[in-house]
């Protein structure tokens, strides 16, 4: 078989956001020339095995993974290892996600993303920082000596245009309206989270240009009858994208429920928050200079806070199905397509659709994942 120009059978697929049987996909060069539901006459086929062939899955909030965080291991190889470690749940593209750290860890971080994109590093399609500019009553498990105003310092790795998709996770009772727009203005994608933020103050970093909440419900003011909060704003606003971990710990099914029926599947985004221990049997890791421990699925600072997640992406989607009860199709999609819109990389990846990047998964009946695809190249 040639990996740059073959046909590639599959019993059933979610082309686009339907469900088709009996379909070939024509990959030329990385991506999607063609689909028909017809035997190619020419060329050479390819049996996907069985299994239903889906988009693969783009989380934009990943810390960590093959025994790696990011804050930690801020170079390429770290990088790739994150990667290899996520890769095998279904993720094919990815932000590597910085947590709260000092300037120059960032400044790390940032001369290992432009590395990867100037390399076409596989699955790395730009940077998410997760603080340091977000508010102390709602920190979480991120360090204190580390949370700050945002200064030139930060606005210059924020400003980099090397980094590919760049987002940021801000308080917007710490990061002004204004600095908001200057942030969209050099390209980021600011996303609200870690805030204490009244209703009034969180609609007006939407109307700077804020597109996105981090973790919904997670490290945000909560939704009550006479303050809606960042939780209440968030659900009401019908423009942003928001974040949600689907692992059991860190939203009820019923607030996930809601969150998913009020902002309707293309506006949530299904993301692992996941931590070094995905894709290994790590029992616990150090974080801040603590001792972060894992009781099955879930991960507690010493404080007993959650620490982010051991989730994949195919465990969200799992959850999304078997829990809540969604069809699989809009499940897949709030893990492939809700995500690449809001990267702005709809046209590129996101679902299987003509013109876009063969990135694909073959999901079997439990809905692990058997093999995957990157760029048309298989791995199993």
């Amino acid at each position: 078989m040639n990996p740059d120009n073959y046909w590639l059978a599959a019993e059933k697929a979610l082309i686009g956001s339907t469900w088709q049987s009996s379909v070939y996909l024509h990959i030329v060069d990385g991506c999607i020339e063609a689909i028909r539901q017809q035997p190619p006459a020419e060329g050479h086929v390819q049996p996907a095995s069985e299994g239903v062939l889906v988009p693969g899955f783009v989380d934009v909030q990943v810390n960590g993974g093959g025994g790696v965080l990011l804050n930690d291991s801020p170079d390429l190889e770290g990088i790739r290892q994150i990667f290899a470690a996520h890769a095998q749940f279904g993720t094919t593209a990815m932000l590597p996600t910085l947590i709260t750290d000092s300037v120059e860890v960032m400044q790390q971080t940032a001369e290992a993303i432009a590395a990867a994109i100037a390399g076409n590093e596989p699955g790395i399609v730009g940077v998410h920082f997760e603080g340091p500019h977000m508010s102390l009553a709602k920190r979480g498990v991120h360090s204190p000596e580390h949370l700050r105003a945002l200064s030139d310092a930060e606005m210059a790795v924020f400003a980099r245009q090397d980094l590919g998709v760049k987002v940021i996770t801000v308080a917007p009772e710490v990061v002004s309206p204004e600095q908001i727009r200057q942030l969209v203005g050099l390209g980021v994608r600011v996303c609200l989270g870690h805030s204490d933020a009244s209703a009034q103050q969180v609609q007006a970093a939407l109307a700077a240009g804020a597109s996105g909440f981090t973790h919904l419900y997670n490290g945000m003011s909560a939704l009550t009858s006479r303050e809606p909060g960042m939780v209440g704003t968030a659900l009401a606003d019908e423009r942003s994208w928001c974040g949600l971990i689907l692992d059991g710990h860190h939203v009820h099914p019923l607030s996930a429920k809601l969150a998913i029926r009020t902002k309707g599947i293309e506006k949530i985004m299904l993301v692992t928050d996941a931590m070094p221990p995905v894709g290994t049997t790590q029992s616990d890791f150090a974080f801040y200079g603590e001792r972060v421990v894992r009781h099955g699925t879930k991960l507690t600072a010493p404080s007993g806070s959650l620490a982010g997640s051991v989730l994949d992406m195919a465990g969200a989607v799992r959850y999304a199905v078997q829990t809540l009860l969604l069809p699989l199709s809009e499940a897949v999609q709030m893990a492939s397509a809700s995500p690449a819109a809001f990267l702005g990389l709809s046209a590129q990846i996101g679902s299987l659709e003509i013109g876009k990047r063969a990135d694909m998964l073959l999901l079997d009946d439990d809905l692990n994942v058997k093999g995957y695809w990157l760029a048309g190249r298989p791995f199993n």
